[in-house]
């Protein structure tokens, strides 16, 4: 990791710390979150990753390097293709159905996080859309590796949530995701960086939010 993408995650570290300990989180680790709440959780999930498909596609468009582009349109098609049917499946695996998940409808919590993802997207600079989109990757690497050290919940449906984010394919993603941060901000200067910390932050406090936001939702 370098000082670039050390440096974001430092800034935001009180709110990092936050994640880890709310009780949505501990509760997956140990097994006792309330499955209703988790139940909320999946079926935002859902949406998110819709605008998160969207996302990646505008990354494929900003990307200045073609191997950018394609490491991007690539993604967006896995979300949308694969991760998406992944998805369905896990949700029938919680009496979910398809038709559910397409009636859900955006809590303000996952609105505003994929509203923000999407307006700094367009408007913003490559090297802030790549600070944007990391805490999402990084943050539910490093959420599942902490959780995996602590060994498998008991509840088989939460320890295989831990394992795909604890996973190797998974931690590679947010590797990436760290070094594309890196790379794309190595040029940004003193203000680029610093429209980066505060894209990074932001939505760093927006996966907390959304972490709160299923703990309330019953």
């Amino acid at each position: 990791m370098s000082a670039l993408s050390a440096g974001l995650r430092q800034d935001a570290d009180a709110i990092w710390s936050a994640q880890h300990e709310h009780p949505f989180v501990r509760g997956i680790g140990d097994g006792t979150l309330r499955e209703d709440a988790f139940r909320f959780y999946v079926r935002q999930d859902y949406l998110f990753l819709i605008d998160y498909g969207r996302l990646l596609a505008l990354g494929a468009v900003r990307a200045p390097r073609l191997d950018w582009m394609r490491r991007f349109a690539a993604l967006s098609l896995s979300v949308l293709e694969t991760e998406m049917d992944l998805h369905r499946a896990y949700s029938s695996s919680w009496g979910i159905s398809t038709s559910e998940l397409e009636a859900e409808v955006p809590a303000p919590a996952t609105a505003g996080y994929a509203d923000f993802l999407l307006r700094t997207a367009a408007i913003g600079d490559f090297s802030e859309l790549a600070a944007a989109l990391l805490p999402c990757m990084w943050g539910y690497a490093e959420i599942g590796e902490r959780l995996a050290a602590s060994g498998p919940p008991e509840h088989p449906r939460y320890a295989e949530w831990i394992a795909m984010y604890a996973g190797e394919d998974f931690q590679v993603l947010a590797h990436w995701c760290r070094e594309l941060v890196d790379e794309a901000g190595a040029e940004a200067g003193s203000a680029g960086y610093e429209r980066m910390r505060r894209a990074f932050t932001a939505s760093s406090r927006h996966e907390l939010a959304f972490w709160e936001a299923a703990w309330t939702s019953a």
